[in-house]
């Protein structure tokens, strides 16, 4: 099997699987208690707060764990306009995740005004757009670091600025799901990630929420958190995120020089093949983990149902939108429509794919491509 969905899920890094095991068999205590073995693990969690915390120059009083990416996003937005007294301008992009840009275009039924802003035919936001949307009512701003389906990398250190500079009082959410750890830190109030996109286990996320932010939190009940998020403290997820973290970090230059080996040797091979289109930014511009190439004259689910068979996965875009049959919102606001998108995949990347893995893939493309488009309706 070749796996080239790495932006929907990751394999659990061998060692982190350990480390919750051994939280989940022998130091499962609840660090809620208050007898001996549960303050060592709360002790232990605390020290991986601090740690995860610190990849985003953060407190660790900032850093509230959570489910994973979804929660974050939703609980990013409804935290904070909780904590507000009126109702405000709320700006989002056309290419948010559906745990983004869901939520935020639903507030239009309660009375909030959504604005969308578009974004370039790369997928990174249009600057001008958004300072056009800023205003004196602007409470909240939810924009993404990374783009799950087209690898585009937006200025978000740019972007805080324009939103600090025209809307003051604003509060500026990244969702960093696809960045967190891979990319540099930036400036912002609030910032989500998952573990499921680090090798770490699905189920663990967090949510960063910079001190004195006005804030209402999420989940209400046990007090967990600092009252912020309750819920039984899921150590097992924790430890080994802080696990897979330290790995990534550790070894972040060899694993970039090898994705991106991985993803040239991929789109080389491919351009070869006659009405292949490269999808977002030029090769060298996006990240070197997420690659959308559209193949004229096949649709997308044909192709990766032929390609399963043949035992490579691959995507047509976002895992939590690949059951909602219709048009590609990521890729309409783009630009790309039609044919193009209809042919849309989408590969992603691990540090431990190879070039070898670039070159089978490559050939299986060729091979389907060349059976599937025998039926191409005339």
């Amino acid at each position: 099997m070749i796996y080239f969905d790495n932006s929907a899920t990751t394999a659990v890094f061998e060692s982190s699987a350990d480390i919750a095991v051994k939280y989940m068999r022998e130091q499962f205590f609840n660090p809620a208690a208050s007898y001996s073995p549960a303050v060592s693990t709360e002790r232990d969690v605390n020290s991986a707060r601090g740690r995860l915390a610190s990849y985003i120059h953060a407190d660790a009083s900032e850093f509230i764990f959570t489910s994973g990416g979804t929660e974050s996003n939703n609980m990013a937005l409804f935290g904070t306009l909780g904590a507000m007294h009126d109702k405000c301008r709320i700006i989002t992009s056309a290419v948010e995740h559906p745990s983004v840009y869901e939520p935020i275009t639903s507030m239009r039924e309660k009375g909030y005004d959504v604005v969308v802003v578009g974004v370039d035919k790369t997928g990174r936001i249009n600057m001008d757009e958004l300072a056009d949307a800023l205003n004196g009512n602007t409470g909240y701003v939810s924009i993404m670091h990374v783009n799950n389906e087209s690898g585009a990398v937006n200025d978000i250190n740019a972007i805080n600025d324009l939103v600090k500079k025209q809307s003051p009082n604003a509060v500026f959410h990244v969702d960093g799901v696809q960045a967190y750890v891979k990319m540099p830190a930036v400036r912002c109030d609030m910032y989500s990630m998952s573990g499921h996109k680090l090798h770490a286990p699905k189920g663990i996320g967090a949510l960063y929420v910079r001190s004195g932010v006005r804030f209402k939190g999420g989940q209400m009940g046990g007090g967990q958190e600092n009252n912020l998020r309750s819920g039984t403290t899921n150590v097992p997820g924790i430890m080994a995120l802080d696990n897979s973290c330290a790995i990534y970090t550790a070894n972040h230059d060899e694993y970039f020089s090898n994705m991106s080996a991985v993803k040239h040797r991929l789109f080389n091979n491919l351009i070869r093949i006659r009405d292949v289109r490269l999808n977002g930014p030029e090769i060298d511009k996006g990240v070197p983990y997420i690659l959308n190439v559209s193949f004229l004259g096949v649709r997308g689910e044909v192709l990766l149902n032929s390609l399963m068979d043949k035992g490579l996965l691959v995507s047509t875009g976002s895992a939590c939108a690949a059951r909602h049959r219709g048009k590609n919102r990521v890729l309409t606001a783009m630009g790309i429509t039609g044919d193009r998108q209809d042919g849309a995949i989408r590969f992603s990347f691990s540090p431990f794919n190879t070039v070898e893995e670039a070159d089978t893939a490559a050939q299986y493309i060729e091979d389907s491509l060349n059976l599937l488009r025998r039926f191409r309706r005339r």
